[in-house]
């Protein structure tokens, strides 16, 4: 009882918050990744007519079809706590949230689960392009249902298109294409596309990794080519990666400015017009006294990071703190705590950097290990497959830390500048009703955790040669005698 006295609701629903999200978001992009390429591998069976490029889109389509299935079961959690432990924040944001929600469950979420049953089901049912044509609107359809859940995510950061509603306390749409018009909108979506090429490529190039150190030499060609794909998909997100999070961090300065400085280690106002800014590689802040303690600086780097140039300032958090209060102390009172986690999201931001990077450098040797005029046999290389394999993880440590920072940095409020965190949890909820969901809720996904390693290691160890035993059933009727008694007598 002391244990649940100790805890705050806030911080309780603040954590269930947190663990549904990420964990949901572990499923999310790597659906979308695999759709992708799964769709790449099929469009290559098209137009080369080689029957490996059909094996590889059935093969990867079984564990895409699995991170679909865990994504759609642990989405439906998420929602489920954002009526038990936000209450408030679901009554203010209802009018927004409802017409974008309804969209993206109604039309993309439809989309995508009915055309992937047409694939899934659908091989030699169909002509080849008309087969294609139904891997890429689910494709687009998981796209577009992230588009809508990314739109509702940007007003949470960049609120447009709305008014308070002062008698009822609510915000009303008031501007539906505002929502799409957001910038910031256009400054998410694509950046986590991009991350979803990564996601999925490194679970083809890690999986095939594994299966090579499982059973070297065992359908080289097979998990050759995959490799190829992924790791050209690779390159792609890191490119787009790269482009989009400079553009995210040029906005950022103007819209959420504290959350930049805390992403660069600055306590004081850096550089000026006429003045370089430095750029620290590592640094610690004091958490009580919010001091930056020290730092490894190199000069003008963040001013051409942060401005494209060689000369242009920053702000620091203790300034930003300080227009914060001047700011907003009227509506919100001046007790309120600007300040954020700052060493938390410093080192997530370098965490996501420099792992961008590492995505641009395996993908790089990946292709040429894999390249068609190599000699290299790259299954009797175990420590490289080893890194290839243990690379399956580096996606979701880079897409956990950018979420860090987008979440982490908007506080003290769940919608920027509008509602606080404190005011909109609900308000009957108690310590004990959270602490016990919170255990069931982590039980539940490390149960579903679990499901979808075993799982995904029963397709890897059955192999591509799997796929080729389910060629002789495709024609069979699933609802005839001969589906369930293979073709015997009963």
């Amino acid at each position: 009882m002391n244990l649940i006295a100790g805890l705050s609701i806030l911080n309780l629903a603040r954590f269930q918050f947190a663990m549904t999200t990420i964990f949901h978001f572990f499923f999310v992009p790597l659906s979308i990744g695999l759709g992708i390429i799964v769709a790449t591998m099929e469009t290559l069976y098209v137009i080369k007519k080689d029957d490996q490029y059909k094996r590889m889109a059935k093969f990867w389509g079984k564990i895409f079809m699995l991170s679909f299935a865990v994504g759609v079961v642990t989405g439906i959690i998420q929602e489920f706590q954002f009526g038990m432990n936000w209450s408030r924040y679901s009554r203010y944001v209802g009018d927004i949230f409802g017409p974008a929600l309804a969209v993206e469950a109604l039309v993309a979420f439809f989309l995508e689960s009915t055309f992937l049953g047409l694939w899934s089901f659908g091989w030699d049912r169909f002509n080849k392009k008309l087969h294609l044509l139904f891997i890429w609107l689910t494709t687009i359809g998981s796209a577009f249902s992230a588009l809508w859940i990314l739109a509702a995510n940007s007003f949470m950061q960049n609120p447009v298109g709305f008014k308070v509603d002062h008698k009822f306390d609510r915000a009303v749409l008031v501007d539906f294409p505002a929502l799409l018009q957001n910038h910031q909108l256009w400054l998410e979506f694509p950046h986590v596309i991009f991350a979803t090429f990564m996601a999925g490529s490194f679970a083809v190039i890690g999986i095939s990794a594994w299966s090579l150190l499982r059973r070297p030499h065992h359908e080289l060609d097979f998990f050759k080519k995959s490799v190829k794909v992924g790791a050209v998909v690779a390159l792609i997100g890191t490119a787009g990666l790269l482009y989009t999070g400079d553009r995210h961090s040029l906005y950022l300065q103007d819209d959420q400015p504290m959350k930049f400085a805390a992403t660069e280690a600055l306590d004081k106002n850096v550089g000026g017009d006429d003045e370089q800014a430095p750029w620290s590689v590592i640094a610690y802040s004091d958490p009580k006294t919010h001091e930056v303690k020290w730092s490894l600086d190199i000069p003008y780097m963040l001013s051409i990071l942060a401005h494209h140039s060689l000369v242009g300032g920053s702000q620091g958090w203790h300034e930003l703190n300080k227009e914060l209060h001047e700011k907003y102390d009227v509506k919100f009172g001046h007790d309120m705590n600007y300040y954020l986690p700052n060493n938390t999201l410093y080192y997530s931001f370098r965490i996501m950097a420099v792992s961008a990077g590492a995505f641009g450098l395996l993908a790089i040797v990946a292709l040429w290990a894999v390249r068609k005029k190599s000699k290299i046999d790259i299954s009797k290389y175990k420590w490289v497959l080893w890194i290839f394999g243990l690379s399956t993880f580096l996606p979701y440590v880079a897409i956990t830390s950018g979420w860090l920072i987008t979440e982490l940095g908007r506080a003290p409020w769940v919608v920027y500048g509008v509602l606080t965190m404190a005011d909109a949890v609900s308000p009957n909820v108690s310590a004990t009703s959270l602490l016990t969901s919170n255990i069931l809720y982590f039980t539940t996904f490390l149960v579903l955790g679990l499901i979808m390693i075993l799982l995904s290691r029963r397709v890897m160890i059955a192999g591509p040669e799997s796929v080729d035993e389910e060629v002789t059933d495709e024609n069979v009727d699933p609802f005839s005698p001969e589906a369930f008694t293979d073709g015997k007598e009963a």
